[in-house]
């Protein structure tokens, strides 16, 4: 896996996957405080609650689930001090769909948090990191 990090102004960089994709991100600088896009650390959080919604997802997809959609609300927290990294991360999952059985989604959680995902594997090196879930009934 390879990826390119750009310096363009300020504290707005530009990071281009090895795939080919190009993502604006940075911090607010100076007097206006504009902001590119988010930061490096919120991309790093936005990147583990894809990775375990992915996982979620197929896992219920095979399992041959009805799921029309999957929603991860992610709160963390950071250490007060440099490097300030996670300290806790929370994923609260939203599956929707069509007769979900909550003991399968309950599962392919599971399974994303202990064997699959490796984004909430690294995060787990410095951060608790919690799950819980709610089923929604598709309309």
């Amino acid at each position: 896996m390879k990826a390119q990090i750009k310096w363009v102004e300020k504290r707005t960089f530009l990071g281009v996957s090895g795939s080919g994709f190009t993502l604006p991100f940075g911090t607010a600088s100076g007097k206006d405080g504009i902001r590119p896009g988010p930061s490096a650390m919120e991309l790093v959080l936005i990147g583990t609650g894809g990775c375990s919604a992915w996982d979620v997802v197929q896992i219920l997809e095979k399992g041959r689930q009805n799921i029309d959609d999957c929603v991860v609300e992610m709160d963390a927290e950071r250490a007060d001090e440099d490097p300030m990294v996670f300290t806790k991360i929370h994923m609260h999952f939203i599956v929707t769909g069509r007769g979900l059985n909550a003991d399968k989604v309950e599962r392919a959680i599971s399974l994303s948090a202990d064997k699959y995902c490796s984004a909430s594997a690294m995060m787990a090196k410095t951060a608790d990191v919690t799950h819980d879930f709610e089923v929604v009934e598709s309309a």
